[in-house]
């Protein structure tokens, strides 16, 4: 049978495995791939945010030689943190490496290797979906748990802030004049902002939400008879540009669960430096204590008597909207 001696060699060590898992391509993530979210890994599982409340106020004339108005300083806040924990588990029993290295016809250690790398594959894809799912949570102001109800965090609520008021975008009616609507939405951001500069706004859109937008009739006319009428022509789950907004349909789900729903939609700022933010801490083994994080980690042991190996992996993330208030939720 299988020598599971070697899963002692080097090839097999924390940071191999750990190595191997980093480099494993992520399940397509939408969110994720726009990178709007600055990771940097971190060696503790704490961190803290400082909060400037920076206002500005015009300074009255007076005469000459008159005492000048008083500036105070920044408030500033030290916000904290945590981490979140994500662990998964697999065994790969002695009998599951023998099956796949008869089959094969390369060495033992690669044939084990292969067997580790396919469990490796569906334990950070699980952990890819998870992640996005956060960060949705992050756009929506409240990350929760896989339940879909526990609330993990909730950013208003950490920040101080209240929670912006929805923008109706009137898509039930044909009368709605959409580009109205777009420059609201832009005021409204730039308002929140507080004068902080952004370079645009990407809008995704929930599966009802989006059609209702395609197929209105002030998108229509604006597309009518230009070149950029194939957008209307072709596949309609692609992006769309609108009164100075992009919009685009959000397909993310799990287990037909969408992580938008479907008459929803959030626009997000793009451009703005620190505002979306992701931080990953250190496993808890101890060869990792006092380092900087990774955003994945693997490690193996063999099982009692050699009947098998456990594989853990790990990811212990925190994804962040720094500015809550400058995401606005849009509704039909």
């Amino acid at each position: 049978m299988a020598n599971l001696g070697i899963m002692n060699d080097g090839a097999f060590s924390v940071t191999a495995l750990t190595a191997t898992i980093n480099e494993i391509e992520s399940v397509p993530s939408q969110l994720t791939k726009m990178g709007i979210f600055e990771e940097q890994g971190i060696t503790t599982t704490t961190f803290q945010i400082e909060k400037e409340a920076d206002t500005l106020s015009l300074v009255p004339s007076s005469v000459r030689g008159a005492s000048g108005m008083v500036v105070q300083g920044n408030k500033r806040q030290l916000i904290p943190f945590a981490t979140l924990h994500l662990p998964e588990r697999a065994t790969i029993t002695a009998d599951e490496v023998l099956g796949v290295r008869a089959f094969g016809k390369t060495t033992e250690m690669q044939t084990i290797q292969g067997v580790i790398r396919q469990r490796l594959v569906k334990m950070k894809q699980q952990i890819d979906a998870t992640m996005e799912w956060q960060k949705i949570g992050a756009i929506k102001g409240s990350i929760k748990d896989a339940d879909g109800v526990t609330e993990l965090l909730n950013i208003y609520t950490a920040f101080g802030v209240e929670k912006p008021d929805d923008i109706s975008f009137g898509l039930t009616s044909a009368n709605t004049e959409l580009r109205g609507k777009c420059l609201t939405l832009l005021d409204t951001i730039d308002d929140n902002l507080k004068g902080a500069r952004f370079s645009g706004v990407n809008v995704l859109c929930g599966r009802d939400f989006w059609e209702a937008l395609i197929t209105h009739a002030k998108v229509k006319e604006t597309y009518l008879q230009t070149q950029a009428a194939a957008a209307l022509r072709g596949n309609p789950n692609e992006a769309l540009d609108f009164g100075g907004v992009h919009f685009e349909r959000y397909r993310g789900k799990v287990a037909g669960k969408s992580f938008i729903d479907a008459n929803e939609a959030f626009a997000i700022p793009t451009g703005v430096a620190g505002m979306f933010i992701s931080r990953f801490a250190p496993a808890d083994y101890m060869e990792t204590v006092n380092t900087i994080g990774y955003p994945y980690y693997a490690k193996q042991e063999l099982m009692p008597f050699g009947k098998g190996v456990m594989l853990e992996c790990q990811s212990n993330p925190i994804h962040l909207c720094t500015r809550p208030r400058a995401v606005i939720r849009l509704t039909k």
